[in-house]
Formats: C-alpha cells, structure tokens, sequence
C-alpha cells in the first residue's frame, strides 16, 4: 500500500511547522532507516553526526533539521522541522492509521460477559474473552483473545488490550491507553509477615489505576496494592518485562525500559526515565526529572533532578558497604590532596625519598635499631 507525500505532509500541517520542499505527489511505498532507504521510502535525519548517511541515502525523501536542510535538497524531495525525530514519529501514527485493517466493532460468540457488566459503543471483544461482573468498558475500547477483566474493573475508551491481558478486580486502565500481550494488572503484590519459621500472607486490599495514554510492554506485572492502590500517571510508558511492585506510584509521562524492577511503595516522579535493568529500591523516592542509567541499583532516595548511575560488583555484605562508604569517598579525598599539593613546595613533591643506609640495615642489625 502506497501514500502521497504531499498526504502525509497535509495530515500534519496543523501539529508543526514544517516545509515541504519537492514534489507532493512524490509516492511513498514505505518507511525506513536512512541506512537502507530506498527510491520509493521515506526516512529522517534527526542529527548532524549522520550528515554522511544523509549524503549517500536513495530515498524518495527525508525528513531534516533546518542545519541539514541544504545536503537534503542536493540529494532529493525533504521535509525541514525543527524536531525530525517526533515528526517522524507522528508519521508512523499516520502510516499505520492509513494502512492497518479496521477492527470490527463486534463481540465473539466465545466471549463471555457478565449480565451485569457495562459495555460502551463500538467495542470489539475478541474470542474467549471475559468480562466480569460489574466491570465496565468504555466507548471504542478493543479487548483481544483471552483478555479477562475482573470483578468492577474498569477499562476506558478507546484503550486497546491485547491477547491474555488480565485486568484484576477492581483495578482501571483510563483511556486512549495500550496493553501488550501477557501483561497482568492486579496481581497480589508481595507481602508476608514472618512467623515462627514459616511466612504469614497479608491480603493485597488495594487496587491498580492507570491513568490515560499509558503504553505497557508485553508480559509486564503490576501488583494491586496492600491497603492504598498502585497509581501508574498519564502518559508514563512501560517496557516489556517490567515488575511494578505494591503501592508504587509513577508520575506522569516517565519511562521505564526494559526489565527494570520497582520494589514496593516507592515514588518515581514525573518525566523520569530509567534504564533497561535497572532496580529501584522499596520505599524510595525519585524526585522529578531523575534520570536512571541501566544497570543502576538505587539504594537510596533522590531529591533533585539529574542522570545518575550505580555499578558496583556484588561481594559479601559486610565488606560491600565498606568499600561503598570509601568509594563516595574517594572524590573529596582527591581534593583534599590537590589541597595538599599545592600547599608543599614543588621540590617536596618531585624529590625522590631518600633512606638512610643505616635505615637500610636496620632489619638485619637489631643493634642499629636502639
């Protein structure tokens, strides 16, 4: 399936402030990276470093920044913007709302839904689906094979869940939302009381609620909470395999990439973002704009903004925190012994030291000792 370029350039025009510069009716086959576009894709260049890429691409056209404008006009058709890599991004919106098939707004005859349960206009439920009681569904949601949304669970409108998605009870996605396969929302999270050799359950009592335009990984956990409910924010998005523990709460628009795990109750601010891996703590605090390198271990709560990073090898506990209480350290003892260098005079420090002879012999000859 094919679009115009001019199409694509037109069903954008009211979000950027973007020019076309080539021919609009130039035919768009597909979308692909500047290494191996072809006469008939479209592609973008977001920075100077690929100006070389840029100069040796075949595509039909490529979207740059105002710096790289010129290159792109020696080689071809190019939209100039200011951010290539969002309008790129709303171009694949586009692409797929054009090309992907419609899906019918239909419940499956396997589908099970409780007499009780709400359903809005223009839902699609897919085969073996279930619905249960008192749950409600929003206007254009789609739930795919196998979805279950459980007791009073709520999903909003337009959300999109798909296959095996299971939705506990009482737990709510907002609207606009995405669910990837194999994601559990609800789950118990972990909580046991120590007793006299063995552990003691206490009962998840909280829920989970998400707000709008959240995007979930596939097979991603989030755990209901103990008492108060786990809060995912607007917009945050969630790779694969995260684990979300109880009574976590997330701010808006942060992002977590993959298999990154948030023990319970902590707090993770807005526009954060926290590398593939990479474990935060229980009870910790993130404040807003916290950047977390991959791999990183946060061991303790951050109350400014900023990128931060953790590696450290595993070795026994009791060794491992001394050498972690040297380690932060070592920076003010560095300058303390620039400090020092610069208070001795220059000849102290260059000097080679100088040991007596009889210092020499001083092991061997006890007598030189006294």
């Amino acid at each position: 399936m094919t679009l115009g370029l001019g199409t694509l350039f037109d069903s954008l025009a009211g979000e950027f402030e973007a020019r076309l510069v080539g021919d609009p009716q130039t035919i768009i086959e597909r979308l692909a990276p500047v290494e191996s576009a072809g006469p008939a894709e479209l592609t973008f260049v977001s920075h100077p470093k690929y100006l070389g890429k840029l100069a040796s691409c075949r595509a039909a056209c490529a979207i740059v920044s105002p710096p790289l404008e010129a290159a792109a006009v020696k080689r071809g058709a190019c939209i100039v913007v200011d951010d290539p890599y969002r309008y790129f991004a709303r171009v694949t919106q586009v692409w797929k709302h054009h090309h992907a098939p419609a899906v019918a707004a239909a419940v499956h005859p396997s589908a099970f839904i409780d007499p009780s349960a709400r359903l809005g206009s223009g839902i699609s439920v897919g085969a073996f689906a279930c619905i249960g009681p008192d749950a409600c569904i929003g206007d254009g949601a789609c739930l795919a094979e196998h979805v279950v949304i459980g007791r009073g669970a709520s999903v909003g409108a337009g959300s999109r869940l798909a296959p095996r998605v299971t939705l506990g009870d009482a737990c709510q996605i907002g609207q606009r939302c995405i669910v990837h396969a194999g994601v559990v929302i609800g789950s118990d999270g972990f909580g046991f009381a120590p007793a006299q050799g063995r552990w003691e359950k206490i009962e998840q009592l909280g829920a989970v609620r998400i707000g709008d335009d959240v995007e979930i990984g596939a097979n991603t956990c989030i755990d209901r909470g103990a008492l108060d409910d786990t809060v995912i924010e607007d917009g945050v998005k969630l790779d694969n395999l995260i684990q979300i523990g109880h009574n976590v709460r997330i701010g808006r628009h942060t992002a977590l990439a993959g298999c990154v795990g948030v023990a319970g109750s902590a707090r993770i601010g807005a526009h954060c973002t926290i590398g593939g891996g990479a474990v935060v703590l229980g009870h910790l605090s993130l404040a807003d704009g916290v950047h977390v390198s991959a791999a990183s271990v946060v061991t303790r709560s951050i109350a400014r903004p900023g990128h931060y990073s953790g590696f450290f090898p595993i070795d026994d506990n009791a060794a491992w925190e001394k050498n972690a209480a040297s380690l932060k350290q070592l920076h003010s003892l560095r300058d303390r012994l620039k400090q020092l260098e610069k208070r001795l005079p220059l000849e102290a420090v260059q000097a080679p030291v100088c040991v007596p002879e009889a210092a020499q012999h001083g092991a061997a000859n006890p007598e030189l000792k006294k």
